[in-house]
């Protein structure tokens, strides 16, 4: 032996592949998050399901709830309006959509990308490392986010209705 651990070089090698493997993530809109839920949800009885839409996925300000009734064994998947909130859609074997929410991007894309989330402490990636590695894409990512959000306060130049000036004449009595 050189005095080399077999083990170490492992996890040297995994950790430099999760550090240096690319986001994939795209930007996605609630109807589009809507319709992912809506196939998982009527799928989730088959033995083999096949999602419509498979990839990994970034819902922006908005956040997942669950609601369960009295009695009943599912459970109801609700999106919510939520301002800097994201919710990460990861189907990337196109059988299971996993989700999760998440209160900043960066941590969303961390997750997509590793399967670990901020606070796991049980590998050898660490967040702060692994940021500092992706922070030109997490920008971009993040200025989709800033053109979107003008493009929706842009108002829309609706053309104005033809107004019709009714001049009032006096009535002359006879």
């Amino acid at each position: 032996m050189t005095g080399e651990r077999p083990f170490y070089n492992v996890f040297t090698i995994l950790r430099g592949f999760f550090m240096k493997n690319p986001i994939r993530a795209t930007i996605i809109t609630v109807d589009q998050a809507r319709a992912m839920l809506k196939d998982q949800r009527e799928q989730r009885d088959e033995r083999f399901p096949q999602l419509a839409v498979s990839g990994q996925y970034i819902l922006p300000d908005y956040r997942l709830t669950r609601k369960r009734e009295a009695f009943k064994i599912r459970r109801h998947t609700f999106l919510k309006k939520h301002f800097r909130s994201y919710v990460a859609f990861d189907s990337d074997n196109g059988q299971t959509l996993w989700i999760h929410n998440f209160p900043s991007l960066s941590e969303a894309c961390f997750w997509l990308n590793t399967g670990l989330k901020p606070g796991d402490t049980d590998s050898t990636s660490s967040y702060q490392e692994w940021k500092t590695e992706h922070t030109a894409e997490i920008e971009v990512l993040k200025e989709q986010l800033r053109t979107q959000h003008h493009e929706k306060k842009k108002p829309v130049a609706a053309p104005k209705p033809a107004t019709v000036t009714v001049k009032k004449t006096k009535h002359v009595k006879k």
